[in-house]
């Protein structure tokens, strides 16, 4: 497998998203959104897992926006607050109200521990995927070839630094959330410690 083999939607809500994500997102944020859509087409290649990949990448590139200022909500998980304001993008984009909800159930289960597969596929593979960018939880399951060109086309820059101190930040203010969870639970220092900054 190569990185031209990995299905990349070019539909107008996928370029709509990855345009609000560049809006809202600081540059290594933006990077994380399009490299979780990317590691997660290439595990699901790896592994034969069929998906959509329109709602994947919607999801992928919008999952992150509740940590931006301008919808960060201080009574609701940042993952809630990112699941609805996808919600509202997937309306304005003509979606069906199951294909919106869609939409936002995952982007809230990509903070679950684990997604069930056969339950849903999409919100498996943004569960798995933003795990591997974040903490490098299995990035060897994607093949070196493909980690390396994605790391090359859409480099880390301060990712480890923005995100530790976001997840820090949401963990504070709202620690029942599953933020609060993974900071008591050392999710810092396993950003620290990603083998993708190696």
């Amino acid at each position: 497998m190569t990185f031209d083999d990995l299905v990349i939607p070019d539909t107008p809500a996928c370029r709509g998203a990855l345009e609000v994500a560049a809006r809202y997102h600081t540059p290594s944020l933006l990077n994380h959104s399009i490299r979780a859509y990317l590691w997660a087409a290439a595990y699901a290649r790896e592994h034969g897992i069929a998906f959509d990949a329109e709602l994947l990448y919607v999801s992928a590139m919008l999952h992150d926006l509740g940590l931006a200022a301008e919808f960060d909500s201080h009574s609701v998980p940042f993952e809630e607050a990112g699941g609805d304001v996808a919600w509202v993008f997937c309306a304005g984009a003509g979606w069906s109200p199951e294909r919106r909800a869609r939409a936002r159930e995952v982007i809230i289960r990509h903070m679950w521990d684990e997604v069930p597969l056969e339950e849903d596929p999409e919100g498996h593979l943004l569960e798995l995927s933003t795990g591997m960018d974040i903490s490098g939880r299995r990035t060897e399951e994607i093949p070196e070839a493909v980690r390396r060109e994605v790391l090359e086309r859409h480099p880390r820059l301060e990712i480890a630094k923005e995100f530790g101190a976001c997840i820090s930040e949401q963990g504070a203010r709202k620690p029942s959330s599953l933020a609060g969870q993974f900071v008591r639970a050392g999710i810092v220092e396993r950003i620290a410690r990603n083998p993708l900054d190696d």
